[in-house]
């Protein structure tokens, strides 16, 4: 049992799951969520149900930042219930985007179910987050269609917002370059800062008008194309460069070696490189995005540019510090914990750019990091004196007979296992699924002959699922949690007193169960012994 337990405290890749916990909380406690939802709103407030959209989007981000569905769930819940339900909407759509938005976190990487499961099963981490990030976004994509059909069908659920909500706050200053140039806000922009004398002649308020606000109002109308050319160079340098193998040039001067003649083998696809039907359907959506980019630019104005600002400021610190989290792993340049290292330190940078995260907000998150962290650790302990003793009292053999017995073909077992998951999703957590249940099926699915990647991909969506399904449904509880505990506490502290609360009262539940599952290893262990002890004696 010590050397069970020892080699579960020792596995390098459990070192990440206290890094990526630090960096959503970090995030979560440095108040970076406010003028992300507000931004978003802004941008799709012509959109049918713009802060149900708006709440799904900012839900989908952080949870890939934070990874943990209670936190997800009641922050959003205090920031974004309210206001929806003040505009008119439907309390089941406004729950319903909450909870089912905030779930994405465990399903999207970086997330720290997935790291617990590829410990558990021995699987790669790179592997399992290329495998779940299409589920998760899809998934993600299949709400947002949804909430826009549910809207367009049935617009009483979410009716329109009223027009001082949706306007957008632009300078007076913008306007009156705006007047003096152009309504057109890229060539107003480009014009003067060919011919600046214009510019430089307006009062903001604050005094003139300097040639850097100029240049600076420029790059950020840049944003856009910025944004469209870098993912369309990123996936050409992945699919035509990186995927090929580089031919190495002759070597003249020297006698060669063995015999000239010899063939070299077929040539594998990557140095064939892409087929002919890559180039084809990345120049037509390469064309097709410059179209839109030039319709987009040829309306731009200063509203526009003013919602590219907030959204610049708001999400893109948090998206480039996501995709350079993810990018470093999937590209193989790091490891999923020198990844989540990255991500922490990102994430304090970012929290004190924006200047609100200060030394309380900072012992909170090491606080609330440290429970989290030994509340998985004590369910590692536990699952691992756990499934010893049940492999030693041979309770996985006799699983094993039981399941080979009923003669199921691959796709029996899969629909079996999953059903079993997904009810057990129900009373329990995502993390006493992973650490003590699914190590039993495990063992089954080399005989089944089943990936255990997919089958850990189908196990992650199911459980996504089990977090909204009744009779339990642990994501109501956590948004009715968060809105009583929003209801009783101060304004500018209540976010932060519910997402405490909610996760000291799962934290304890979680250390209980663990304990639990080691105490009934240890009895199960004596009680075998003994009994064997005294059968030998009786004899």
């Amino acid at each position: 049992m010590v050397q069970r337990t020892y080699g579960a405290m020792t596995n390098d890749v459990l070192i990440s799951i206290p890094l990526f916990v630090m960096m959503g909380y970090v995030m979560e406690r440095g108040a970076l969520v406010d003028k992300m939802f507000y931004s978003i709103q802004l941008a799709f407030r012509r959109v049918p149900a713009s802060l149900a959209v708006a709440t799904l989007i900012v839900c989908t981000f952080w949870g890939i930042a934070s990874g943990l569905v209670g936190a997800v769930v009641v922050l959003m819940g205090v920031i974004a219930f309210n206001p929806m339900l003040k505009a008119g909407y439907d309390v089941k759509l406004a729950s319903g985007v909450i909870t089912a938005g905030g779930t994405l976190g465990i399903l999207i990487p970086p997330s720290v179910m997935i790291i617990v499961y590829a410990a558990v099963a021995g699987q790669s981490v790179v592997k399992l987050y290329a495998a779940a990030m299409f589920p998760g976004f899809f998934l993600s994509f299949l709400y947002l269609v949804y909430i826009i059909g549910w809207a367009l069908i049935n617009p009483k659920i979410a009716p329109p917002l009223p027009e001082e909500q949706t306007k957008v706050p632009v300078p007076e200053w913008t306007r009156k370059f705006s007047a003096a140039y152009s309504k057109n806000i890229f060539v107003g922009l480009v014009t003067s800062l060919l011919s600046p004398a214009r510019a430089l002649a307006i009062d903001t308020g604050k005094g003139l008008v300097s040639y850097g606000m100029l240049l600076k109002s420029f790059l950020a109308s840049l944003v856009p194309f910025i944004l469209v050319a870098g993912t369309l160079y990123l996936v050409w340098w992945y699919v035509v460069i990186h995927q090929q193998v580089a031919v190495d040039a002759p070597v003249t001067g020297l006698q060669q070696l063995g015999s000239a003649g010899l063939s070299q083998g077929p040539a594998t696809d990557a140095e064939q490189g892409p087929a002919a039907a890559f180039y084809w359907w990345f120049g037509g959506i390469a064309l097709l995005c410059l179209l839109l980019q030039i319709r987009y630019y040829s309306r731009l104005d200063a509203d526009r540019l003013e919602v590219i600002k907030l959204l610049s400021s708001s999400i893109m610190p948090l998206g480039i510090l996501t995709v350079v989290v993810l990018a470093v792993i999937l590209f193989g340049i790091t490891t999923a914990t020198e990844s989540a290292g990255v991500g922490a330190a990102g994430a304090f940078l970012l929290a004190l750019q924006a200047r609100t995260l200060d030394w309380k907000r900072t012992k909170e998150a090491v606080f609330l990091t440290a429970k989290t962290t030994s509340m998985v650790c004590w369910l590692f302990v536990g699952s691992a004196l756990f499934s010893g003793v049940f492999a030693l009292l041979g309770g996985q053999a006799l699983v094993e007979q039981w399941v080979l017995s009923l003669n199921m073909s691959p796709i029996q077992f899969m629909i079996l296992s999953q059903a079993i998951i997904f009810v057990l999703g129900w009373p329990l957590e995502w993390t006493e699924i992973i650490v003590i249940f699914v190590p039993i099926f495990l063992p089954l699915l080399k005989h089944f002959q089943i990936d255990p990647i997919l089958w850990g991909t189908l196990v992650f969506v199911n459980l996504q699922a089990a977090f909204l399904s009744p009779p339990v449904a642990m994501s109501a509880f956590y948004l009715k949690g968060g809105r009583t505990q929003a209801c009783h506490a101060q304004p500018d502290l209540r976010r932060y007193d519910a997402v405490y609360d909610c996760h000291h009262r799962v934290h304890g539940h979680h250390v209980h169960l663990a304990r639990h599952d080691a105490v009934a290893a240890e009895l199960s262990l004596w009680r075998g012994t003994w009994g064997r002890r005294l059968s030998q004696h009786a004899s």
